[in-house]
Order: C-alpha cells, then structure tokens, then sequence
C-alpha cells in the first residue's frame, strides 16, 4: 500500500485523468439512459468534455483550467445545456485553485463560488415556486461551492503553517550547528594557549641546554655528542612543529601571547577539592595507584576536566549535591571518575553542557581528553545524578 501511495503521488496528473475517465463514463451512461435534455448534442458534447478536461489537469495548469470552466459555464447558461453531474468539476476546481499560491485566482474562484448558483437558478427557473423557494434553492446550491472554496484555503493555510514550521526548524538547527563550530574554535583556542604556556617553555629551555651541552661535551666521547646533538634538533622540530599548530588553532590576538604562567597539574587537584568544599558542595577525593610524574598536557587535563565537573555540579546539581572525585594511576595511563548525585531541576541538561542547552560544556571536555588522545564517557548515574569516566593514555616518548 505504501508504494501504491508513493506511485499515486509522483503521478498526479494520471490520477486526475483516471477520475476525468470515469466522469466521461458517468455522462456517457447518464446520456444513454435518457438524462435531462434541452441543448445540442454537440454542445453537450463540448461543453461536458471541456469540464472531463478540467479534472483532468486541474493540477498541472490550475489557473487555465480555472478560465476553461468558466467558459464551460457561460456556453451551458448560453446554449441552455442543463446542469449536469459533469458540473461537478467546478466544484474540484475551486477546491484546487483555493488550496494553490495564486491568489487571484482563488479571489477569482471564490466570486464564482457566490455568482455561478444564482445564475443557474436565473437561468433555469419555472417560475412556478414562490420567490423564497428560490432565494433556498440558490443558497443551497451556494453552500457546495462556497465550501469547496473554504476547504481549498483552509488546505493553503494549513500547507503553509507546516512550510513555515519546517523552514524554521532548519534555520535553528543550522544555527545550532554554527554555535557549536564556535564553541569548539574558542575551545581549541584556549586549548592552544594553554598547551603553549605548558610546552613552549619546557621546549624552549631543553633546546638551549642541548645547544649548551653539544658545545661543551666536544672533548666527551662521540656518542654522547651526537646524541645531544639528536636532542637539540629533535628539540628545534617540535618547537617550530608546536608553534605551526597553534598558530592554525588559536585565534589572532593582535600580538605575541604574555608571559608564561605555571599551570596547573595533578597536584593542584586537592587544592581544587578542597576549594569546592569551602564553597559548600561536599566531595570525597581519592588516590589510587602510585603517583609519578605525567606529562604536562595529561595533568592540565586531568585538572581541568575536574574543574569543569565539579562547577556544572554546582551549577545544576541542587542545594544537596554531592561528589566524588577519584584519581587512579594506571601503568599505560591515568583514569579519572567524578560522580554527583545532584538531583536539581536543570541537572540533566549537564550532559549537554548547561542549563543552556549548547552543549560546550561537554564539547570543551571532549576536545581536551581528544587533544591528548584519551576517552571520555559522560551520562546520568542510576538512580540519580551524574557520571564522568576518563582515561588519559600516557605515551613514552623516545
């Protein structure tokens, strides 16, 4: 049934055609069994098949189809050709023209919706009934027309209701969709500022000590020159490397960044906790595993994934929230989990970021566990509140 709908659909015209066919049917079988007479059979002939013609293209030339019956119209009042089951198709074109875009024509439509009845009756009346016999016969042949035309427009409005809906539907999404490339540009930007305030001058420094040590080690046995040697053009490639993609990830800010400030690192995770607590939201902080020394872009991670969960915590987790913050060692890697049983009213809009619905929240963790190529898994907690994982991986260097 659904292919039959989708085949009537695509083919229009052939299905007005079908029903033009079994009009011209109905007419030949009303003809045959001696119907109401009174005009030529050449006319009658004319006049029926110009109104088959109608049904048949009303919605491939609409407004033509519209000046045809109306001329259908005034050669029957003209030639005195009875009405007819065949006049039903200035029923089905009213409907049509009125549910199309020309307004004109449905304006156009509507006056012979009004005039067309009256005229008939004018135009074929006895005389025998009395005058409000036929002012009743007139409103009732009034009231088809009139609600052919109102149901048309009512379709028209309807049609356009849904348009506008869909099109505004697109244009937020697409805006939704050009706020999120923008979180992300100003994410990766600070990301880039960050990542150079931490690597830049480590790489920096390790390039002048390299230089240093190449040109005092010369009286050294040659191995270990070359290798400081290696060391201070490993340095100098990833120095130039760091800063060619910063340079595509942050923004232009007029200038040189400022000075280099100490960020922060695994470490500084209690201070933050114990920040939290003061500030009045409860938080169990563990260790597990052997702390040793990380590099520096997985710590300011780590921190800075801490911070984020914590404040949208205390942003939408309610007056009674509480969290947990566990820090595990692992030997390929360091895990995170930071859990809540906020129940507030806007808290599980947390996992998109906020209570305003954009999601940089989420879109900022995701680019910084992404930068260092860790995981993260964030959503609600069973029977209430929320959970984040993280799996930060670290990687020996050469």
């Amino acid at each position: 049934m659904q292919r039959l709908y989708d085949f009537l659909r695509r083919h229009p015209t052939g299905v007005d055609s079908f029903w033009a066919v079994l009009l011209l049917g109905l007419i030949a079988i009303s003809s045959t069994s001696g119907g109401p007479g009174g005009g030529s059979v050449i006319a009658e002939i004319l006049i029926y098949g110009a109104l088959c013609l109608v049904i048949a293209l009303r919605r491939r030339a609409p407004e033509k189809m519209l000046l045809l019956a109306t001329a259908a119209g005034v050669a029957q009042l003209a030639l005195d050709v009875p009405h007819h089951p065949a006049d039903f198709a200035m029923l089905v074109i009213i409907y049509t023209v009125a549910s199309g875009n020309t307004r004109w024509a449905s304006r156009y439509a509507l006056i012979g919706a009004l005039v067309a009845p009256a005229l008939a009756t004018i135009r074929w009346s006895t005389y025998e009934g009395s005058l409000s016999s036929e002012v009743i016969q007139t409103v009732f042949l009034t009231v088809p027309f009139v609600l052919a035309w109102v149901l048309g427009d009512s379709i028209r409005t309807r049609r356009a209701y849904w348009a506008q809906l869909e099109e505004r539907a697109a244009r937020l999404e697409k805006e939704r969709e050009q706020q999120s490339r923008m979180a992300v540009v100003a994410e990766r930007a600070r990301i880039a500022r960050e990542l150079h305030d931490v690597v830049a001058h480590n790489v920096s420094v390790m390039v002048v000590q390299a230089d240093g040590a190449a040109y005092v080690l010369d009286a050294s046995p040659e191995q270990a020159k070359q290798a400081l040697e290696t060391i201070s053009g490993t340095g100098r490639q990833a120095l130039a490397e760091m800063r060619r993609l910063l340079g595509v990830l942050r923004t232009d800010e007029g200038g040189e960044g400022g000075e280099y400030v100490p960020q922060p690192d695994v470490e500084q995770i209690g201070d933050l906790v114990e920040q939290v607590r003061n500030a009045g939201l409860p938080v169990d902080f563990r260790i597990e595993g052997s702390p040793r020394p990380l590099p520096s872009g997985v710590e300011l991670t780590a921190y800075r994934i801490v911070q984020e969960a914590l404040t949208n915590t205390r942003k939408h987790g309610g007056p009674d929230a509480a969290a947990s913050v566990r820090l595990t060692y692992f030997d390929d890697g360091l895990g995170l989990l930071v859990e809540d049983d906020g129940r507030g009213a806007q808290h599980e809009l947390y996992e998109e970021g906020g209570a305003d619905g954009m999601g940089h929240g989420m879109i900022g963790m995701r680019e910084r566990v992404g930068m260092v190529g860790g995981t993260l898994d964030a959503g609600p907690r069973a029977g209430g509140g929320f959970r984040i994982s993280v799996l930060l991986p670290i990687r020996a260097g050469r």
